[in-house]
């Protein structure tokens, strides 16, 4: 799991063949740049399937390529549900910064002071990491996912985590860089801050996120699995990913037990509400107008070309102008791309598999952030 109005949302899945389903509504010039994409990423970058959901907010377009299976032909349901991994970590901020401005969280105060006693480690300081360094991946946290085996993912697949291990797994390592001085993607703070949630409001993250972020922003098919829960509830296309490094065995993953994304990556949604999401966020209708300010305070990030990451919000520059701001997700399976424009457009992607799957890796990540430009400016 990386990071890797209008609404634009899109999830890739193919076999040889495109299938397509398109809104009744839709613009058809934009569908029809729409329909290129999805095809180039499913039949030229090798991802089993795609889905797409645009919108202007006044007209909506739909689209799906591909198949939902790769050991034959099965539509692949339009708008369908799939792992959002990371894009997880914007609902989390978004969380916290409620509690910020409730006044029961300081955005610059040491973890510490939340969470005493436990974030203890070599060259790690709790009383130096404050929240913002946590949201913002400025905290020099060892990020747990590279510590859990993940490259021999059919081991880990059905494994329950819980949070106490995953942490452990963190900070087993040495700190990466004393807090606030570099940019370092890692999923250890997230997991930290959704500790700070559930420690300030007694209550269990989940519900939190359901009820404060889920909730409020009118998502109608976001939710967070319960524990034990390893389907994806409702229609969804299958999920691929490479079980083994070693041997490059592709395996079917869309059954797993999410535990170990956490408040990190554990969420399900679709494309449409996650095109929702963000353009509801920078509406302000999830947060006060100071802490969304804050949440869009970026530093420079090198995931991209041009990518800025403020606190679980990132912003990508568009070749027709401006920027785009979201988040994205990457977690076995599936891949997420898009967010939403100053003036309402939406764009949401996910591939049924991550790149390097099936095809060139580099390659097909390029493309998928491509599709997302394309849907924004074509």
């Amino acid at each position: 799991m990386t990071v890797r109005k209008g609404v634009v949302v899109l999830t890739v899945a193919g076999l040889m063949g495109a299938a397509w389903t398109t809104a009744a509504d839709a613009a058809p010039a934009k569908g029809e740049e729409l329909r290129k994409s999805l095809d180039s990423l499913v039949r030229q970058e090798k991802f089993p399937a795609a889905l797409a959901s645009v919108s202007d907010g006044r007209r909506t377009t739909s689209l799906v390529a591909g198949s939902s299976r790769i050991d034959r032909q099965v539509p692949v349901p339009r708008d369908g549900r799939v792992r959002a991994g990371s894009n997880t970590k914007t609902f989390t901020a978004v969380a916290v910064l409620q509690l910020v401005a409730e006044g029961k969280v300081e955005l610059d105060a040491p973890i510490e002071r939340y969470l005493p006693g436990i974030v203890r480690g070599e060259g790690i300081d709790a009383t130096k990491i404050t929240i913002r360094h946590l949201l913002q991946h400025t905290s020099g946290l060892p990020n747990y996912t590279e510590y859990l085996g993940l490259e021999n993912f059919e081991q880990v697949q059905h494994r329950y985590i819980p949070a106490h291990e995953l942490l452990a797994a963190a900070l087993s390592h040495p700190a990466k860089f004393a807090p606030g001085t570099k940019w370092e993607y890692s999923n250890t703070g997230y997991l930290l801050a959704g500790m700070v949630i559930e420690k300030v409001t007694g209550r269990p993250l989940h519900e939190q996120i359901t009820e404060r972020v889920i909730k409020k922003a009118g998502l109608k098919n976001t939710y967070w699995p319960q524990v034990g829960d390893q389907t994806i509830q409702g229609r969804h296309p299958q999920g691929y990913a490479i079980g083994n490094a070693a041997t490059g065995k592709v395996i079917d993953a869309t059954e797993l037990d999410p535990s170990w994304g956490g408040a990190a990556g554990q969420l399900i949604s679709t494309p449409s509400d996650l095109g929702e999401f963000f353009r509801v966020l920078l509406e302000g209708r999830l947060l006060p107008a100071a802490q969304l300010a804050e949440m869009r305070k970026t530093v420079d990030a090198p995931l991209f070309p041009g990518t800025k990451y403020g606190l679980g919000l990132m912003s990508n520059p568009l070749s027709c102008g401006g920027v785009y701001w979201g988040h994205g997700g990457d977690i076995h399976g599936f891949e997420t791309r898009g967010g939403a424009t100053e003036d309402g457009r939406t764009v949401g992607l996910a591939v049924t598999a991550l790149p390097g799957t099936f095809g060139d890796g580099d390659k097909g990540s390029k493309a998928v952030m491509a599709a997302v430009d394309t849907a924004f400016c074509k």
